[in-house]
């Protein structure tokens, strides 16, 4: 293959690619959020019944 082969090649797979990346991210925008996860508020309470609230960031952040 030529080298205009080769560089037609790469310029397609990259607009395949950045095509691909528009898609998903345009139908993650759409999908609503799950059943009971609307309106998810960070609590004191909420955070504390869970096993891995030390590590987790927004615990850490909710005091800033």
């Amino acid at each position: 293959m030529s080298q205009t082969g080769y560089l037609i090649l790469a310029i397609s797979i990259l607009v395949i690619l950045l095509a691909v990346f528009i898609v998903s991210f345009v139908l993650y925008k759409r999908t609503p959020a799950p059943k009971g996860c609307e309106n998810i508020i960070i609590s004191e309470e909420n955070c504390s019944s869970c096993s891995k609230h030390k590590e987790c960031s927004f615990y850490h952040s909710e005091g800033e």
